[in-house]
């Protein structure tokens, strides 16, 4: 059942407090019951995936046509209790004004927070330049200041993952889309303790989230030292389970050989956390 708009209100309410002070994890599931697992972990928060929702529909990531995305999220918002922030990748819109109206859109989902990136898609111009991209971050606060919900509105910075690795451009970008209304910033692909805190401090007081997607030497303690509020993992876990799938599956018809189901979870633990 989807929750009432009572109960989303709460959720976003709960969804800002978390960005007020310390540090906490926001895991991203792929699906429904991805995301009912991870509510069972204890997690406070969800977030999207647009890879790994994009990989269960048999897409590469970014080719998830909106109304597939929008669909994706309502049932995230209606798999649990917990606020979700949506992957909404770059607002489905070059426009500032088709910004906007998608993320009119996406608000009535019931999602708690909403990211916006700055890339093109177009690989000989990978970024929208500054004042596009300010603009797009406008249209986008205005379009959640006029819809009355508190949603937060999350700014990105795709320098480093998308083959602009210029860490003082992407905290200028950082720090005008702070200004244009984001109420947390994101720079995915950072990964030393030096761009981490540069980013941190560039755009201070306003919370920053950071991405781990791969193993990794950091822990969530480490990253808190530095000032991050939160840390999200992409589609790290949807890779994750790719990766066991994919070790089954070729074992099974490259061997005819069965060990890859080693440590799969039984079907009864399954059963009892899915079932309602």
């Amino acid at each position: 059942m989807f929750p009432t708009p009572t109960a989303i209100a709460a959720r976003r309410a709960a969804f800002r407090q978390l960005h007020a002070s310390g540090c906490f994890v926001i895991p991203n599931p792929w699906d429904v019951g991805s995301a009912r697992w991870l509510a069972q972990l204890g997690f406070k928060a969800l977030a999207s995936t647009s890879s790994g929702a994009a990989w269960s529909q048999g897409c590469a990531d970014g080719q998830m046509p909106l109304p597939a995305v929008l669909a994706y999220l309502r049932a995230l918002v209606a798999a649990t209790e917990l606020p979700v922030n949506a992957d909404f990748e770059s607002g489905f819109a070059d426009s500032p004004e088709g910004v906007a109206q998608n993320v009119r859109a996406a608000i009535d989902t019931g999602i708690a927070g909403v990211s916006i990136e700055d890339s093109t898609g177009d690989a000989a111009q990978p970024l929208f330049d500054l004042p596009t991209g300010v603009a797009r971050l406008r249209a986008a606060r205005a379009a959640i200041d006029a819809s009355g919900q508190d949603v937060m509105l999350i700014g990105r910075a795709e320098n480093f993952v998308a083959g602009r690795p210029d860490l003082d451009d992407a905290m200028a970008r950082l720090k005008s889309y702070a200004d244009a209304g984001a109420d947390c910033l994101y720079a995915p692909g950072i990964t030393t303790r030096e761009q981490i805190a540069a980013v941190v401090a560039a755009v201070a007081p306003k919370p920053v989230n950071v991405l781990v997607g791969s193993a990794s030497a950091w822990t969530v303690a480490d990253l808190a030292a530095l000032g991050v509020r939160r840390v999200s993992v992409g589609g790290g876990l949807a890779r994750a389970a790719w990766g066991g799938f994919q070790r089954a599956a070729r074992q099974l018809a490259e061997q005819g050989r069965f060990d890859g189901f080693e440590g799969a979870v039984p079907g009864h633990e399954l059963n009892q956390r899915m079932g309602s």
